[in-house]
């Protein structure tokens, strides 16, 4: 299961594994904008922590991990 979030000019690329009945594993990555070489890894897949996941929680934690990692490279919103 796939899902693709916009957020300042980049994309967060969602994907959940289902690991048991409405369970799932959740890798998100980070695509577009200018910068990015800066993200490390060259722009790799991140595994999310502390899982599995209900589907709900699943997308909500990695598009806030997301977030976060493009607001650490742009600083704050203006």
């Amino acid at each position: 299961m796939n899902r693709m979030i916009a957020y300042r000019s980049f994309e967060i690329h969602v994907e959940l594994t289902p690991v048991a009945q409405d369970m799932f594993d959740v890798t998100f990555q980070v695509k577009g904008g200018t910068n990015l070489e800066v993200l490390g890894a060259r722009g790799g897949r991140i595994v999310l922590r502390n899982g599995p996941f209900t589907e709900r929680w699943a997308y909500l934690v990695a598009e806030i991990a997301g977030q976060a990692a493009i607001d650490v490279l742009l600083g704050p919103v203006d």
